[in-house]
């Protein structure tokens, strides 16, 4: 009888002692997995809620686990809502029923998942009716540092949606490319835009009846060209742009603004962020690039605004001796960017009223030689930086080891144009070659005041007209040669000064370009610049 009562003590007793470890959960301290970072839900109407989505949250570890809390980032402010393993969550207001916003101390096994349903209220159109993308994030505490977090991403309005697929293994697509070298490939995420897409029918044909919102990177394959027609709007996430490829064609087919009102942007095609909010209207580096490695001589870009990226647009060979070409560019503009407007390597631009203003460090950095004819453009840089300038002109690319230099002659001719901005100096030439370039500048607005020549010692800007600069005015920060322009920091590049006080804009040269940025008939004397005068 003693033996007997002695082993069921033990056996209470490993009992209690088994149970004690089953459930002595840990607090998280990070480390969880999930089924996808990004949610995609369906596009969402007034008085409609969504599809129920899943996401699968995964620990992998050999602990038992208890999540601090699981929560929605706009709280219970979210048109979101979740069930976590069945649970409904803290009941914030009190009507006996867990609202799906707040989740706290939720336990996971070692080595065990849990399932997080989630759905869009129906009311999620009312909380801002003037945006097409309804965005939240599931944030998972932990002891060991900053939240983990899933993106939620719901369409309110109607939209195309270009995102990257996932493959077999749950990765998603990747596009090769290329920067200068087929010995190193890179990837990135992205996506083939197709002319039959089993979703968004034809991908390489976009029309204003949608706007379209892009995830990761849209490549036109290699035969295709992507029509673009007046009035689209295009929305870049982060970390998202647009790709030509080696053998594929951009048009864009933007149109002159009604009345030539330069605030009606109707007619524009607008590349831009996602993020919609007054206070993302004017914010730089939004978003990653257009991507340009065509080397086809039909690509064209009329009335196109780029703004709020990293590079407005990148014009790179994907192989050496590959020339990247637009050779109608035409009535756009780019600003805001974080880094560079333009970036051209060793290319080819016909550019015939445009406007760039404002990025990170040059409006137009041509590098490494190439072909360049601008007309009537406006280039500006008002960025706040010691160092940003409006306009480069290199003839190498920098390696880490090297310097490697164009050989072949390349040729520049900026004529009727504006290199301008809030620097001392706005124009530079960096050349370490000794090819005979050909520079050729005409009746241009130049703001140069340093007592010092560029490296190549090509202008004497103390003389008009030199060997590579005819009827050219150098602004040295004092009254004469300052562009009156509107509101640069609104992006507003007609001057509207007195043109009796400001002559030298009516000093144009004779060009077969009739019209302006904005379709306004150039008269007789013709004005330097993208722009004609507009009044106050």
């Amino acid at each position: 009888m003693r033996n007997l009562l002695i082993a069921l003590l033990i056996g209470i007793a490993l009992c209690f002692s088994s149970c004690r470890k089953d459930f002595a959960f840990e607090q998280s301290s990070g480390g969880l997995e999930f089924s996808k970072d990004t949610v995609y839900l369906d596009t969402v109407f007034t008085n409609i809620g969504s599809s129920t989505y899943r996401l699968k949250v995964y620990n992998r570890s050999n602990k038992d686990i208890s999540i601090p809390q699981i929560k929605l980032g706009k709280g219970t402010n979210s048109k979101y809502r979740l069930m976590v393993d069945g649970m409904t969550g803290e009941d914030a207001d009190h009507s006996g029923v867990g609202d799906g916003k707040i989740f706290d101390n939720v336990e996971l096994l070692a080595k065990d998942s849990l399932f997080i349903f989630i759905e869009v209220t129906a009311d999620v159109a009312s909380a801002n009716p003037t945006d097409f993308l309804y965005t939240d994030q599931i944030q998972f505490t932990n002891i060991g540092g900053a939240a983990q977090t899933v993106e939620l991403v719901t369409l309110i309005q109607d939209a195309i949606f270009i995102y990257p697929q996932r493959d077999a293994n749950n990765n998603y697509e990747q596009l090769p490319i290329n920067f200068g070298t087929t010995a190193n490939p890179q990837y990135i995420t992205g996506s083939n835009l197709s002319s039959n897409d089993p979703v968004n029918g034809n991908e390489l044909h976009w029309t204003s009846q949608k706007p379209y919102v892009i995830y990761g990177y849209a490549l036109v394959p290699d035969g295709a060209t992507l029509n673009i027609d007046p009035g689209v709007r295009v929305h870049f996430h982060d970390s998202s742009g647009l790709i030509i490829g080696k053998n594929g064609q951009l048009v864009v087919n933007g149109t002159n603004p009604p009345g030539n009102d330069p605030s009606n942007l109707s007619n524009e095609v607008i590349f831009q962020g996602d993020r919609l909010e007054p206070d993302f209207a004017d914010v730089p580096g939004q978003w990653g690039a257009v991507i340009n490695y065509s080397t086809r001589n039909d690509n064209s870009i009329e009335h196109l605004t780029i703004k709020n990226a990293v590079v407005g647009m990148v014009m790179q060979p994907l192989n050496d001796g590959d020339i990247v070409r637009i050779d109608n560019y035409k009535s756009s503009q780019i600003y805001n960017c974080t880094n560079m407007g333009i970036l051209c390597q060793g290319g080819l631009i016909n550019g015939n009223n445009l406007m760039i203003n404002n990025c990170g460090q040059f409006c137009l950095a041509a590098i490494y030689g190439g072909s360049y004819n601008f007309t009537h453009c406006t280039f500006n840089n008002n960025w706040s930086s010691s160092k940003q300038y409006a306009v480069l002109l290199r003839d190498y690319i920098e390696t880490d080891t090297a310097y490697v230099v164009n050989a072949s002659s390349s040729s520049y001719t900026f004529t009727n144009s504006i290199i301008y901005g809030s620097n001392q100096v706005e124009f530079y030439i960096d050349n370490k070659g000794n090819e005979v370039n050909n520079y050729d500048f005409n009746n241009c607005l130049i703001k140069f005041n340093s007592s010092q020549l560029n490296d190549t010692g090509l202008f004497n800007f103390n003389d008009p007209s030199g060997p590579y600069h005819n009827n050219c005015y150098i602004s040295k920060n004092n009254p004469n040669f300052i562009p009156k322009f509107k509101d640069i920091n609104n992006n507003k590049l007609w001057p509207t000064e007195d043109l009796t006080i400001s002559p030298y804009l009516m000093s144009a040269a004779t060009t077969s370009s009739t019209t302006d940025m904005l379709g306004k008939n150039r008269i007789t004397p013709v004005m330097i610049g993208a722009y004609q005068f507009i009044a106050n």
